[in-house]
């Protein structure tokens, strides 16, 4: 299994400036990110930056690293640029790890890159988990995803997705009617993990494809990939990957967990 692990990195957030260069026990974030990727069985690990600061910051820490252009829309489009620049033939394998996932399991970027060559059916490939929390089926910031019989997705959604009838009717997960506990549903709803995998053809490609109106509803480039028809692999991951980044208390909450690991190393 050859494949590259490509990580996007945008200066600019709303929520947490200068994210990628935060300091998670002296190291920048991206850093922290890449490190665990090369703890996968990736080939190569390349940052894709949108500023040469980020790129300094990868290099003096001997992280290989690209400058992308400022002005792209999303992560995707930056990365099918960094495909281009790294020469990465049609039929290279690419993993997308977000930049703001330092606790992301390599086992799952692993699991990511084989179904997408276990899966020729599939331009892509994404992993998710079970949800055991109500508080997560119901937040709009838990993306969830639905399944076919073949495990490919057939939507996305910031809603709780499958709608759960008698148990929405009851009250919903948690403390329905009555004072009754109504548990989660059975089959349990997933999360999905925001890991992609992809071919380099159809990478370089996606930024070509027009956007889709349920994309932009709910702010999930994937569903662009659905919209026009094609298909998405998705691997069901026994694990759960550690906390993201997005606001100031993820983190601390994720300074937290690594001083704890370094506490105990």
């Amino acid at each position: 299994m050859r494949f590259t692990v490509l990580i996007p990195a945008r200066l600019a957030s709303t929520r947490l400036p200068d994210k990628p260069l935060a300091d998670i026990a002296g190291l920048p974030m991206v850093v922290r990110v890449a490190l665990a990727a090369r703890r996968s069985s990736a080939e190569r690990v390349v940052v894709a930056a949108d500023t040469p600061v980020i790129v300094d910051a990868c290099r003096h820490h001997g992280v290989d690293a690209v400058l992308t252009r400022a002005d792209h829309p999303s992560g995707s489009d930056r990365l099918a640029e960094a495909c281009t620049l790294l020469g990465l033939d049609g039929d290279a394998r690419v993993v997308n790890v977000q930049g703001d996932e330092p606790l992301i399991a390599p086992s799952m970027i692993d699991a990511c890159a084989a179904l997408l060559d276990a899966r020729p059916d599939c331009v892509m490939s994404t992993v998710a988990h079970a949800i055991d929390d109500p508080a997560e089926f119901a937040n709009p910031n838990v993306v969830k995803v639905v399944l076919d019989a073949a495990a490919r997705a057939l939507y996305f959604s910031r809603a709780p997705i499958p709608w759960w009838r008698d148990g929405f009717a009851a009250g919903g997960p948690g403390l329905g009617a009555g004072g009754v506990t109504v548990a989660l549903p059975d089959p349990a709803p997933l999360r999905h993990v925001g890991l992609y995998g992809y071919r380099a053809r159809f990478l370089r490609s996606f930024p070509s494809l027009a956007s889709a109106p349920l994309e932009r509803l709910e702010a999930l480039e994937q569903l662009r990939v659905l919209w026009h028809g094609e298909r998405i692999a998705v691997h069901v991951s026994d694990e759960r990957p550690g906390p993201g980044v997005d606001t100031p208390e993820d983190l601390e909450r994720v300074r937290t967990v690594f001083a704890a690991l370094t506490a105990g190393a």
